[in-house]
């Protein structure tokens, strides 16, 4: 550990769990160093499903205040970073009405073929130019529109998740770029909210306010958090508050001829452009222009990941049977390989719950043999990652000009060696792993920039490459998965 200089707090919060992170840097090398994590995930309340901001909330000032009283003055700088797509509606005094839904909770089950009969497809790819998923913002609004909502009614203010809790940090209501992004309303070529679709929409545009950069200096603390965390006025800025972005911004790669894969829950592979690209293959293909850090655009494909693993797992539990997720590496590595595959794509896997059974149902639906133990299960969800990997990464060649011959994998999913590999080798390109905890790095160099402690983001690159070891997988037997992806193809419905 890093026993001098500065020392940066990254809130980072994920679908599955939150933390705060202590970040030090003394100009040359950054080291993490975690202070207080917690569980997070969605709360059923008679069918609906939310999320727990209040406790949420109580934790984030819990780490806090342990950091207080761990660095105290050398404390430079807090920045929160979440999951995309959620909010949360203030009426007009600031208050908060309500529970901030959950993602994937079914309200918005339909809402896309709603939304369309409003504004076709086409003109809302060509207004915002993001990945249509039934989850986005969106159409989770489309979904209060159709229900006739009170509170949408009576709401003044939206606030993406990191942008609420960055609201009770300092008082400030801003809307920050990367995870205005993800909301599928905001226009990248007009770089502001896409007003004129929303309306077309019946959804009150009065909810959308200012835009801010990352690296913006929203404020300092509230006195009020200071004095219950044990805090002076440490300024807080917000990184790329998209945990996405953020990660992507410490991936250490060239960015003119590297793939990155943040992997997770969510698997989101892209590459990093100064512009974004709205054209028909976009469209085609569903994928995505989500905002970066210094102007640029994430052009990439959110993919279902390792949710499918982590149901797996609950799923189990439930029953009694606790697998750690190195345990269930190795039943995977111990099955048969190329067995039964799925589309990670197919709508059946969104929704929480009963996830072998709905494994073993796609592959029986195009005439495959399902998996039937739970080493099959895991390896057939891996193998599909991995062609799905292949899939994306062809279609980013196609979009650059180019082959990308380097992917990066980073986030938690990079600790999973068994995906790697095979990510290697049905795509027959080099995978780099790590950082782990890219999320929270880029959290941390977004921050140094901001306040001048580095020049550029990639200074910040160069500092990760010198202070976190990376693995490299390079492909085999690449012949044989040329086979199976012919078959993959077919299931993906090309």
């Amino acid at each position: 550990m890093i026993s001098a200089g500065n020392v940066y707090l990254a809130v980072d919060l994920g679908a599955e769990s939150g933390r705060v992170v202590a970040g030090h840097f003394d100009g040359k090398r950054i080291a993490l160093e975690p202070l207080h994590r917690f569980p997070n995930g969605p709360v059923d309340v008679q069918g609906t499903l939310f999320w727990d901001v209040l406790r949420l909330w109580s934790d984030i000032k819990i780490g806090l205040g342990k950091a207080a009283a761990e660095y105290g003055d050398r404390i430079v700088g807090i920045g929160l970073d979440t999951w995309g797509v959620d909010y949360g509606l203030l009426g007009r005094d600031g208050t908060l009405l309500g529970n901030p839904y959950h993602y994937r909770d079914s309200r918005t089950d339909g809402m896309m073929e709603a939304a369309f009969r409003r504004v076709p497809r086409g003109e809302v790819f060509a207004r915002t130019g993001i990945q249509f998923m039934q989850l986005n913002t969106l159409f989770q609004l489309v979904a209060m529109v159709e229900a006739g909502s009170s509170v949408l009614d009576v709401a003044e203010t939206l606030l993406t998740m990191p942008d609420l809790i960055n609201y009770w940090l300092t008082g400030r209501r801003a809307n920050e770029f990367t995870i205005a992004t993800t909301t599928q309303c905001y226009d990248p070529r007009a770089g502001d909210w896409a007003y004129g679709m929303l309306e077309k929409l019946g959804i009150p545009t009065r909810l959308f306010g200012a835009i801010v950069p990352p690296g913006t200096v929203l404020g300092p603390l509230q006195a009020s958090v200071a004095a219950e965390t044990g805090l002076g006025a440490v300024p807080v800025i917000a990184p790329a508050t998209h945990d996405t972005g953020s990660a992507v911004a410490a991936v250490p790669m060239d960015p003119d001829n590297a793939i990155y894969l943040s992997s997770g829950t969510w698997s989101l592979m892209g590459v990093e452009s100064k512009a974004p690209i709205i054209d028909d293959r976009m469209l085609t293909w569903n994928l995505t222009n989500e905002g970066g850090v210094d102007g640029t655009f994430r052009i990439l494909k959110n993919i279902m990941g390792l949710w499918l693993v982590q149901e797996c797992r609950r799923e189990w539990q439930r029953t009694g049977e606790d697998y750690d997720y190195g345990e269930m590496v190795e039943m995977a590595a111990a099955a048969p390989a190329f067995g039964p595959i799925v589309s990670p794509s197919d709508s059946r896997f969104l929704a929480p719950g009963d996830m072998t059974s709905r494994i073993r149902a796609a592959c029986r639906d195009v005439g495959q043999a399902p998996p039937e133990s739970k080493g099959a299960i895991l390896r057939c969800a891996l193998e599909s990652l991995a062609l799905e990997y292949r899939w994306v990464a062809e279609r980013l060649d196609e979009l650059t000009g180019k082959r990308l011959g380097t992917i990066h994998i980073i986030g938690g999913g990079a600790q999973n060696e068994l995906l790697d590999q095979l990510a290697a080798d049905a795509t027959g390109r080099t995978v780099v792993t790590g950082p782990i905890e890219a999320t929270a790095l880029g959290n941390v160099l977004v921050q140094a920039k901001a306040l001048g402690h580095i020049g550029s983001i990639a200074e910040g690159r160069e500092v990760v490459k010198a202070s976190f070891e990376l693995k490299t997988f390079e492909p085999r037997d690449t012949a044989r998965w040329d086979d199976v992806y012919a078959r993959y193809l077919q299931i993906r419905g090309e």
